[in-house]
């Protein structure tokens, strides 16, 4: 299980460095993609291989499944961590998200995500006033 927040920054190279605290979690190498909501999201292989098996159960004959998955698979780049535990993120993918120079990494249960910093301040504050409500919607029936 992945969880708590940290702050880095991107290099020009688009290299951002991973927790220390996830490393061992993702494994060697593990998947890069677009996520929801303009962030990135990154998966363990075994991870990633359980979403894959789902998304081959939707219909291809509706279009918001094609449409997802064209957006989702196409971005979707295998990665490992350097000897500085550092990712190259893809030009493409840190256009997507805005990952200009101040990250966010954030551990969401089975994945973890990457914003810019203004992206995920932007989510938070939105979010923040509505946050007893959303626990109550999703957890009181």
């Amino acid at each position: 299980m992945f969880m708590g927040e940290f702050h880095h920054n991107i290099d020009e190279k688009g290299r951002l460095i991973i927790p220390s605290k996830f490393r061992n979690d993702l494994g060697k190498k593990f998947i890069v993609t677009r996520g929801i909501e303009k962030c990135l999201f990154i998966y363990s292989l075994d991870e990633w291989n359980n979403i894959v098996s789902k998304l081959k159960e939707l219909p291809f004959t509706r279009k918001d499944a094609r449409t997802f998955m064209r957006m989702f698979l196409s971005g979707a780049t295998e990665c490992e961590l350097d000897n500085n535990g550092r990712i190259n993120i893809p030009i493409p993918l840190t256009n997507y998200a805005s990952l200009e120079k101040e990250c966010v990494v954030i551990g969401v249960n089975e994945r973890l995500e990457i914003w810019s910093e203004e992206g995920f301040n932007d989510f938070f504050n939105t979010n923040i006033d509505n946050f007893d409500d959303i626990a109550e919607g999703l957890f009181n029936e």
